[in-house]
């Protein structure tokens, strides 16, 4: 069942040490989830703001909103008492973006016990792939508090 949120992050940050929550990068790129389920997870971001000296979109902007989502479908699909990290990333930049917002979609490929490897695809307002990539987490059992 797919889930329109308002405010996700702060859902997910629950619990974690407000000075923290303050602190995410999700927010200073200018991020917005759109969708959030443990099959799927769509965000937005601007590219103004998110540039390279170029003038394009940053690559590291795209690698961003990749990690965000992806570690998103991950966590949403480690279970209770279980979280999820980061452990590779990998990103192909198929398109310049110069302008408007990009849209990212994580789909998982594979949830297993100890890791969860999701797919994520990056395009432009026009629908247009900008960017694949791929986003293994590793899934831990959650720290005592």
């Amino acid at each position: 069942m797919t889930e329109h949120v308002s405010d996700p992050l702060q859902e997910m940050l629950a619990g974690i040490d407000p000075l923290v929550a303050k602190q995410q990068l999700n927010d200073k790129v200018g991020m917005s989830v759109v969708e959030m389920s443990p099959e799927r997870v769509v965000a937005t971001m601007p590219v103004e703001g998110n540039l390279q000296p170029y003038g394009l979109l940053h690559g590291g902007a795209n690698a961003v909103l990749a990690e965000a989502i992806g570690s998103t479908v991950a966590a949403l699909n480690a279970g209770p008492g279980r979280v999820a990290m980061g452990l590779e990333l990998s990103c192909t930049h198929h398109r310049a973006v110069r302008s408007g917002t990009v849209t990212g979609v994580a789909t998982p490929l594979h949830v297993g016990r100890v890791t969860v490897t999701v797919d994520i695809v990056i395009t432009d307002d026009r629908g247009r792939r900008s960017c694949s990539a791929r986003l293994t987490c590793v899934v831990r059992n959650q720290p005592p508090r």
